[in-house]
């Protein structure tokens, strides 16, 4: 195990293609973080270039105190769990595994000995023998965490691992996941692009946006106080409302909106679409009668969701809304950063 620092790392293909645009974070021993962004936002860029599969155009990265930028992927000590598994079609679940370890030399009695403790972490034993199209889409990225394990890195490194698996066996698959971390306790580096996968696995977030890291914190403390408009817009679901408000922009997330009388209304909603869900129903719809009387930036009335108990709106229609005042956000309309009150 070890830790990793990443210092002002910078990438760029050309003069005026910059992609990574000075990253820097402190990662400890042992610690889970997931790097969570939409599509193209430079996420996997940055875990390649951790790995040794991108070059580095400036800054420095640091793995258990020794500076790779220059070494190979063979040479740092990691091992990398890929979305497509990977996995070698015409060779067994034990030799897929056992690959890289013959590749390096080690002695049959030590390939043994790694490859049957992995596979036990795994509940792999059974399966050792088959061949990877006999095998369930979970199985095989099992097995592809299996060759990662019996590496013994010091740092593991997942390119959207639970992406070609449906949504039963990603909930299975991240259970699995915090297991292994909690048994292994190696230092992980964790790309997606969900959020739901990124709240409920990393001990803290680098929240990425066209090549910047928008934020770093823990899951909950990025979730109750987003940075900047895109964090507060990215992470939720639905993400948080922002309204035009006083020439700055009011932050509100969906559960802390609630039914009440006209009276008492903070926020007038026409209802456009209702969404039940069992447990509680999703209200979306636009602001009428803002006391502001100012649209969003497009000129159409500011968009809002709110997150109600089950039943409670049956109907379209016009539905009057009230906050805690303490669970406001604000935020600079120009820079998108968030207003300290």
């Amino acid at each position: 195990m070890a830790a990793v620092s990443l210092k002002d790392v910078r990438k760029s293909y050309t003069s005026d293609l910059q992609v990574i645009h000075g990253v820097s974070m402190e990662i400890k021993d042992g610690e889970f973080i997931v790097i969570l962004g939409p599509s193209g936002c430079g996420k996997s860029t940055l875990l390649r270039m951790v790995a040794g599969l991108e070059t580095i155009t400036g800054g420095e990265i640091v793995i258990g105190g020794r500076v790779v930028n220059n070494l190979e992927p063979k040479d740092r000590d990691i091992a990398m769990v890929f979305q497509n598994y990977a996995l070698y079609p015409h060779m067994s679940v034990y030799d897929n595994m056992a690959y890289g370890l013959r590749i390096r030399g080690l002695a049959k009695v030590e390939i043994d000995t790694r490859v049957q403790k992995a596979a036990e972490i795994l509940e792999l034993k059974k399966f050792l023998g088959r061949k990877p199209r006999e095998m369930s889409g979970g199985q095989r990225q099992r097995v592809a965490m299996g060759r990662a394990i019996v590496r013994e890195p010091q740092v593991f490194l997942f390119d959207e691992p639970l992406s070609n698996l449906d949504a039963k066996l990603r909930v299975q698959m991240r259970g699995e996941l915090q297991a292994l971390h909690r048994r292994l306790g190696t230092t992980s580096l964790f790309v997606t692009h969900d959020q739901v996968e990124a709240m409920t696995l990393a001990q803290r977030m680098i929240v990425m946006n066209a090549g910047r890291a928008e934020q770093i914190g823990a899951p909950l403390e990025v979730y109750a106080r987003p940075a900047t408009t895109f964090v507060a817009g990215f992470i939720g679901s639905p993400p948080m409302n922002l309204i035009p408000k006083e020439g700055r922009l009011l932050g509100i997330r969906p559960e802390h909106l609630e039914p009440c009388a006209e009276s008492e209304a903070m926020l007038t909603v026409a209802v456009d679409l209702i969404e039940p869900l069992g447990a509680d129903t999703i209200v979306y719809g636009h602001i009428t009668g803002d006391p502001d009387g100012k649209p969003d930036g497009d000129g159409s009335s500011a968009r809002v969701a709110a997150r109600l108990p089950a039943n409670a709106v049956a109907q379209a229609g016009k539905l009057a809304l009230r906050y805690d005042p303490a669970n406001v956000h604000w935020y600079d309309p120009q820079s998108g950063k968030r207003i300290e009150q």
